[in-house]
């Protein structure tokens, strides 16, 4: 256990479902009421989980067994997730403060999320975190989502800053992969659902433990490396 110091960051670039939103029950149900209805079957959940922070249709495409399959089970996976998202999603323990104290400091904020614009603002609403955010990169904006580096990179070029003086936070590989190929710092989340070794082989600049360890580490210490 070290302290990290990130120093000249002025913006912090967030992922969504897993880092800020507590999603992934909510995210396991839609995977294994698609897969039981099309598939009649479900694979282990570490198949599904395997592929966290991609795009959904690039997640449905490994099961699809054509085109038009993978766009049924696309449809039948967005429909089960409106009838139970209110009830399931909610923001973790102290996201919603630490985005606020970040605003409050004058750090840029933007969200850089594989989910469709549509349902990220209603998770974010639902969150209580589209006031916080005049930045948010969805895959309806780029031409190749998480984790190739064009998310990171539009995002930055909309708060105007550099990428060394950004910060991407996320819960997987993928977003780790992504910050780091267009030239941030990155954190890893640790309550997300990918285990810390998964996240190590990402070689992140500094794990968090908690939301206020963002506070933290750029305040110069407290966050684990």
């Amino acid at each position: 256990m070290s302290g990290t110091t990130l120093e000249g960051i002025r913006a912090v670039l967030y992922d969504f479902d897993g880092t800020l939103a507590d999603s992934t029950e909510l995210i396991m149900r839609c995977y294994r009421h698609t897969m039981r209805t099309h598939l009649g079957s479900v694979p282990p959940d570490d198949v599904w989980l395997s592929g966290f922070g991609m795009t959904l249709e690039s997640q449905m495409r490994r099961f699809g067994r054509d085109p038009d399959e993978v766009e049924a089970m696309l449809d039948t996976y967005r429909e089960y997730q409106n009838s139970i998202h209110d009830d399931l999603l909610r923001p973790f323990p102290d996201a919603a403060q630490t985005v606020a104290e970040l605003e409050r400091r004058g750090y840029g904020l933007a969200i850089v999320t594989s989910k469709h614009r549509r349902a990220a603002m209603k998770g974010m609403e639902l969150c209580g975190l589209v006031r916080h955010f005049d930045v948010i990169v969805t895959p309806e904006d780029v031409a190749e989502p998480k984790p190739h580096p064009e998310p990171v990179l539009l995002a930055l070029q909309k708060l105007g800053v550099a990428p060394h003086e950004a910060l991407f936070v996320g819960d997987s590989p993928h977003d780790i992969a992504s910050g780091r190929a267009a030239g941030t710092r990155t954190a890893a989340a640790l309550w997300g659902p990918f285990p810390r070794q998964a996240l190590e082989d990402a070689r992140p600049d500094a794990f968090l433990h908690a939301q206020r360890d963002v506070l933290a580490l750029l305040n110069g210490g407290g966050a684990d490396r």
